[in-house]
């Protein structure tokens, strides 16, 4: 496996796994949308070991994770963010609705990618990088991921871009699905959620 691959899940590992918040005196949005970020933690998690070759590869366990981050994206995502509601133990920052077309927009993308990843499960490991038909053939030489014009593109900033379908992304390795759906939570936390102490 090789170092992006290795680097995302790591990233996405922890990225998601410090949503995991002390949730003492969390009520109402702010403790459902902590439960929300638990569950899509513990699924990323479930299945970073698994794409860095640490841990042997179960479709089943890719698909159940996939669908836990799906369920809690979209839609579902920006429920839990009324405008304001960062009272509390809440890491949200004001420029949630500052900037809420890209929120959103991160939200919808991510479960677009998710649901990619549901649709990868079966197609086991490309090894991002390690031959042509899989993420090798989408890296650019600055680094980002490319796949043509109706592809999605990651530039140097890790921020993505919308374009990519489901359906093409369910296409794709598992670790390159795993991969974009790594990259869309860690644009999304870097820009709109608070560093931990």
């Amino acid at each position: 496996m090789n170092r992006t691959t290795t680097s995302v899940a790591a990233l996405a590992a922890t990225a998601l796994a410090g949503t995991v918040w002390a949730h003492s005196g969390a009520t109402g949005k702010v403790k459902d949308r902590m439960e929300a970020m638990k569950e899509m933690g513990k699924a990323m998690k479930s299945v970073a070991p698994m794409m860095r070759g640490e841990a042997a590869y179960d479709p089943d366990t890719v698909r159940q994770a996939a669908q836990a981050i799906a369920r809690n994206a979209g839609d579902a995502l920006t429920a839990h963010f009324p405008e304001g509601s960062i009272h509390g133990p809440s890491e949200a920052l004001p420029a949630i609705w500052q900037d809420w077309d890209r929120f959103e927009a991160l939200a919808m993308q991510l479960e677009v990618t998710a649901q990619g990843l549901e649709g990868a499960a079966d197609n086991g490991l490309g090894g991002m990088g390690s031959g042509s038909g899989g993420m090798g053939a989408m890296m650019g030489q600055t680094g980002g991921m490319m796949t043509g014009n109706t592809g999605m593109m990651m530039g140097n900033s890790g921020g993505p871009v919308v374009g990519m379908s489901a359906e093409h992304i369910a296409q794709m390795p598992a670790d390159g699905a795993f991969a974009m759906t790594a990259q869309v939570c860690s644009a999304c936390h870097s820009d709109f959620r608070a560093e931990d102490d």
